[in-house]
């Protein structure tokens, strides 16, 4: 039975929570988190015993095996960092931080004391996406050429201004989409070697990058672009398009369900071919599932499709430049 402490007890980490109670293979140990109020609340809702008014509290009990850190992205280096030298095997949220050198910073912790590690970019361990890369594989769509990615979702009231605005927030996700696509179709070391420009849209309520837009350009010749606002609306879209055949998703990527989930796989000159992903979880439970199988196998990195760690670099990196791009844009009203 794995062993969890919860960091935080904002509406993520209820998910999580839910995910991990749902599992036979886990329970939750303990929870730490700020406020009294909704620590206790949190703990009641869950069935927790323990509930840590500190976080150091939290990371020196010795009844806990892995952490999950649900703090805000700002706060994710110094609780990772801090659970690393506990020897705590930790889950943490995306986005990995807001900032390269934090990043920097939070993987040498993790190479230093060997633990092991999982950005929560939950929709990854969901078996749809071993689907996508399956199609991918399979040479159906033959050389890919083109990956366009859309996420937008009218959140702006609830996001936390600390965070750095949509694109580490939202945009994460077809940024790390895109990296398993191009690491999949095209090799492992080609999303590194690129050229990119961006351009965005400061918020009026916080000054950080409210819509985002960005292209990209891989040295082997493929495009991208990528969408992503927490300004307006509620939709998703992601294409891949190669020189036979285009894949793209029906039902949410980054949400996948428990049930059906569903791609269309096009082979020019064909009909559409509709593709049914059933799962008896949705991608929290997966996610939950995988880091049970990954420590009982005594892994520091789970296989991919899910992130490694140096996966998680690379799309830090690419985020990094996309809002640092899109900030001098919106500066200078280009």
């Amino acid at each position: 039975m794995l062993r969890w402490g919860i960091l935080g007890t904002s509406f993520i980490s209820d998910t999580m929570a839910g995910a991990i109670s749902a599992s036979d293979g886990s329970r939750i140990e303990a929870v730490a988190g700020r406020d009294p109020q909704r620590l206790s609340d949190f703990a009641g809702r869950h069935g927790i015993a323990k509930h840590y008014s500190g976080y150091d509290a939290l990371l020196d009990d010795p009844d806990i095996d892995v952490v999950y850190i649900g703090l805000p992205n700002n706060m994710h280096h110094e609780a990772v960092i801090r659970a690393a030298e506990k020897g705590k095997a930790v889950l943490s949220e995306k986005s990995l931080t807001t900032t390269m050198a934090e990043a920097d910073a939070l993987a040498q912790a993790v190479r230093d004391r060997g633990i092991f590690f999982l950005e929560g970019l939950m929709y990854l361990c969901h078996p749809l996406m071993a689907k996508a890369g399956e199609i991918l594989q399979s040479g159906r769509l033959g050389v890919i050429r083109s990956v366009s990615g859309l996420y937008a979702a009218d959140i702006w009231k609830f996001v936390n201004p600390m965070g750095k605005g949509t694109i580490f927030n939202l945009g994460c996700y077809p940024a790390s989409l895109l990296h398993y696509v191009i690491q999949t179709a095209c090799g492992q070391h080609a999303f590194s070697s690129r050229s990119t420009s961006a351009f965005g849209n400061a918020s009026s309520h916080d000054g950080n990058i409210c819509d985002a837009s960005l292209s990209v350009r891989f040295d082997n010749g493929v495009l991208a672009t990528l969408q992503s606002t927490d300004s307006f609306g509620m939709s998703f879209a992601f294409s891949i398009h190669g020189e036979r055949g285009a894949l793209r998703f029906l039902t949410n990527p980054w949400l996948p369900v428990t049930g059906e989930n569903r791609l269309e796989l096009c082979e020019y000159g064909r009909a559409p071919e509709e593709v049914v992903v059933l799962s008896d979880h949705d991608a929290f439970g997966h996610q939950v599932r995988l880091v049970e199988n990954c420590l009982k196998a005594g892994l520091k990195d789970a296989p991919r499709p899910a992130p490694q760690l140096t996966d998680s670099l690379e799309i830090m990196s690419l985020l990094s430049a996309w809002d640092d791009q899109a900030r001098l844009s919106s500066a200078s009203g280009a």
